[in-house]
């Protein structure tokens, strides 16, 4: 929605994002409750990201894949910003990625971050955290917040209050 709202009078050349989604195979990946989305590359052969967002959702088996858990890990350091949704913070810190930082997730998975990851700081009751290069976030409309800050950060302000406008949210922001 932000590359459509920055697009509205601009050259294709000016838009801000490419939105492209990595799976371990390109293909069909069915999520949870059964959705079917289709990855446009695998593991081994996408473009380079500015920015990787890493979702969340029951993780369990991704966490035990050392092959997913090493990519994250080098794209990150590839990356502007690396962020997650919701317990897609769990695989940034399994790769490391939050060790020493402050970071935060859904309500429901804090103290099993805290647990698991005892050198993260972890935040309960904040929508998101921004550490510079890692950006993490609670549930699912935290993630929306989040994505809107990211806008905010990468491409201004008007284009992040645009966005929200367009897709009719009311942005929280930290207070």
């Amino acid at each position: 929605t932000a590359t459509r709202m920055a697009g509205r009078g601009h050259r294709e050349g000016t838009l801000p994002f490419r939105v492209f989604t990595v799976a371990r195979e390109a293909g069909l990946v069915r999520a949870r409750a059964g959705l079917e989305l289709k990855a446009d590359f695998g593991l081994a052969d996408h473009p380079a990201a500015d920015v990787l967002v890493v979702p969340g959702g029951v993780v369990t088996a991704e966490l035990q894949r050392a092959e997913v858990i090493r990519w994250l890990e080098a794209r990150s350091r590839e990356a502007t910003i690396t962020a997650s949704v919701c317990t897609g913070a769990f695989l940034l810190a399994k790769a490391g990625l939050l060790e020493g930082k402050v970071a935060t997730t859904h309500w429901e998975d804090v103290a099993d971050l805290r647990a698991q990851f005892p050198s993260v700081t972890v935040r309960e009751g904040v929508r998101w955290v921004d550490e510079g290069r890692v950006v993490t976030s609670a549930g699912i409309s935290a993630g929306i917040d989040m994505s809107l800050h990211l806008v905010e950060r990468l491409a201004g302000r008007e284009l992040a209050l645009a966005t929200a406008r367009q897709m009719d949210v009311v942005w929280t922001e930290p207070t």
